[in-house]
């Protein structure tokens, strides 16, 4: 069993501030250093949980490249394509003092696998494949990852992340690769650019209660609920809406939503807690867990993300086990 990644891998330029600048305004950093980020967050994730994982997109030739494949390497994650010629796209992350992360992204962080890339992963029945919607970005990336997604074999699971950009900016693309998606993942904003404005009212849809898990209630839920469940009637997949500290919710296919509360911690830096908790519950799904449980532990995992400065902040599957243990 793998986890396939076939996201993109950048480099976050990023830059800790009391809070942003106004326009035309300037502010001193606290902290300002390059890391690998993006799709390098899930599979930090991943190989944390000390599943066998692959890398089947894009890493560039130059120094961003050097960093992100000694990075790879740290992990034990398999890079399955070759350097292309520019390098690896860069992303300037602005943290502010409220643990908040705003981005800037170049037009060569967009840059997804090629076909040539794609042929090299061979996925097989019982892996599974993790794709991003800012692939669905670079018209390129897109058209060479959409019929490699739908052509995989039975057997093979797909979870997509969605992303903020692709609803809006990709949507054809999306509508093209849903068929072919076993699980999709999305935190709130992106489930109702998905829903559709429709189902952002809260009486528009009408939702089975969310079950609690653990005996535990679920506050600040209900709207994700009522997401989960529309966005799993419509594409009739496994559905995990993320909705921040409050937790997640989760529809098995062909079930109904489970309310998994979250964790209460101190947030010192939010990015990469959503891509912690996309790698974490495709490592638990691959495994047989129970989807709510599954969720469970992915919340735990982008809660301890948010107590650590960076981008690819994942906990070891040591740190988890405690962090879950003093949660029961």
């Amino acid at each position: 069993m793998r986890i396939v990644h076939v996201g993109t891998v950048v480099v976050d330029l990023v830059a800790a501030v009391p809070a942003l600048p106004g326009r035309g305004g300037d502010v001193v950093a606290s902290s300002l250093a390059p890391s690998p980020g993006g799709g390098f967050n899930v599979l930090a994730a991943v190989a944390r949980r000390g599943a066998r994982v692959a890398y089947a997109g894009p890493h560039g030739s130059g120094p961003f490249g050097d960093l992100v494949r000694a990075a790879l390497a740290g992990l034990g994650v398999a890079v399955l394509a070759a350097p292309r010629a520019a390098d690896t796209g860069l992303v300037v992350t602005l943290v502010d003092g409220g643990g908040e992360r705003t981005f800037v992204t170049s037009p060569d962080a967009l840059v997804g696998p090629t076909a040539d890339d794609l042929a090299r992963a061979r996925p097989v029945p019982g892996d599974t494949v993790s794709v991003s919607g800012y692939g669905l970005l670079h018209p390129p990336s897109r058209d060479a990852l959409v019929p490699w997604v739908r052509a995989l074999p039975a057997g093979v699971t797909v979870l997509l992340d969605p992303g903020p950009l692709a609803p809006a900016a990709a949507p054809d693309a999306l509508a093209d690769l849903l068929p072919r998606v076993d699980w999709l993942t999305a935190n709130r904003p992106e489930a109702t650019a998905l829903a559709g404005p429709a189902s952002a009212g809260e009486s528009s849809i009408s939702a089975p209660a969310p079950a609690p898990v653990g005996g535990a209630d679920a506050p600040g839920l209900a709207g994700a609920t009522r997401l989960a469940a529309a966005l799993a009637r419509r594409t009739g997949h496994g559905v995990v809406v993320r909705d921040g500290s409050a937790g997640c919710v989760v529809v098995p296919p062909g079930g109904t939503p489970v309310a998994v509360p979250g964790f209460a911690v101190d947030a010192v830096d939010t990015t990469g807690a959503g891509d912690a908790h996309t790698g974490v519950l495709a490592v638990e799904l691959s495994r047989g867990a129970d989807p709510a449980s599954a969720a469970r532990t992915a919340n735990a995992a982008a809660a301890l993300t948010v107590t650590r400065p960076g981008p690819a902040t994942s906990p070891s599957a040591r740190d988890l086990a405690a962090f879950l243990a003093r949660h029961p």
